[in-house]
């Protein structure tokens, strides 16, 4: 039986672009309004959303290193960071529209079709993408690597930048400065060893957190909720409805009640993720 979904979505180290086939999705994100799109694309977050929709969605979500989808988009990707967009509306430079790659999608047959045009088309994509900064994508390598633990001072050092260039850089090609962007990638982490049944005092050591009290600061700053009510929920939705996250092996998401007093139904499903980058 199709029932509303609503499912909240944690800051994750990537952009999204989200092709659609039918039905809307509404996303949500304090203080802005709703949008309600049928394809999304996403920078890279700082704070949580929630996405919403009648019961009956599909459609295939490419989650990419923020650097790739500047190269995509050809767009400063500090103007996309917390934002859902039509990716329609990006200056792509595609002689077609993506809601026109979307609609070939969902005519494919099946879901091998699917990705076999997909990666037809985003292989062409990439052979004529703008290329950003190598420094970038290896400054972004390094901080992926370490979990947001490497201080900015090396970071920039270690590519070759002073801190201000390597701001700049990372505003434009990433959406994020190198601080914001380390905090994301260090909670990402967080949220993985919690999920594993870690406790919140390990964590935070193992994470570079300064105690448990500035774990569970930036914990709810980013997903909403403090590190043990982000727990108690993943075990609460394992246990009716299975997992449900964006990232193979990552606690990115919880499965929300649609009213205060629902108890049912898993969150808007997606037969396979993509990463590029």
């Amino acid at each position: 039986m199709n029932r509303p979904r609503r499912r909240l979505e944690t800051p994750i180290g990537a952009s999204t672009l989200l092709l659609g086939f039918e039905q809307p999705v509404r996303i949500s994100r304090a203080g802005q309004a709703a949008d309600t799109l049928v394809s999304v694309y996403c920078g890279p977050t700082t704070t949580p959303a929630v996405g919403e929709h009648g019961g009956r969605f599909s459609g295939v979500e490419v989650l990419m290193a923020p650097w790739a989808g500047f190269a995509l988009f050809g767009t400063s990707q500090h103007e996309l960071a917390n934002r859902t967009v039509d990716p329609d509306a990006l200056p792509h430079g595609r002689t077609a529209p993506l809601r026109e790659l979307a609609a070939a999608l969902a005519a494919s047959p099946g879901w091998a079709q699917r990705f076999g045009l997909l990666d037809e088309v985003l292989t062409h994509w990439w052979d004529t993408a703008t290329p950003g900064s190598q420094r970038v994508v290896r400054a972004w390598s390094l901080l992926v690597r370490t979990g947001g633990a490497i201080p900015v001072p090396r970071l920039a050092a270690e590519v070759g930048w002073s801190v201000r260039q390597l701001e700049n850089r990372f505003r434009e090609q990433i959406g994020l400065g190198p601080k914001a962007a380390a905090r994301v990638l260090r909670l990402q982490r967080a949220r993985r060893f919690l999920a594993e049944g870690r406790s919140v005092a390990d964590t935070a050591a193992l994470c570079g957190f300064y105690d448990q009290a500035h774990l569970s600061g930036e914990f709810k700053a980013m997903t909403g909720c403090t590190p043990r009510e982000f727990a108690q929920a993943r075990r609460f939705a394992a246990q009716a409805h299975g997992a449900a996250d964006r990232l193979r092996g990552e606690a990115t998401s919880l499965v929300l009640p649609v009213r205060p007093d629902d108890r049912s139904g898993p969150g808007a499903h997606f037969s396979k993720t993509r990463r590029i980058g």
